[in-house]
């Protein structure tokens, strides 16, 4: 994947995973930051259960993204309190 197309599938996985553990957006930034992450942390944790990780841009990317994203939202919390 493209640069661009991380960015974009980063912001799209880190909004919607900020909307669903704190149900408000950390900004752009953070928001893109955490979804990137995300996107290897939950490619990683699929690969290690023997799913595919992030193939793309396509919907499952964006699933893998986001679960990856919350885990990575919920370890952030933790750390942060």
């Amino acid at each position: 994947m493209s640069i661009l197309a991380w960015i974009v599938l980063g912001l799209i996985a880190g909004f919607i995973a900020s909307k669903i553990v704190n149900k408000t957006g950390k900004g752009l930034l953070l928001d893109i930051i955490l979804g990137i992450v995300g996107a290897v942390v939950g490619g990683f944790i699929f690969s290690a259960f023997g799913a595919s990780g992030v193939t793309g841009f396509n919907l499952y990317s964006i699933i893998v993204a986001v679960i990856g994203a919350i885990v990575v939202l919920v370890v952030y919390h933790a750390i942060r309190r």
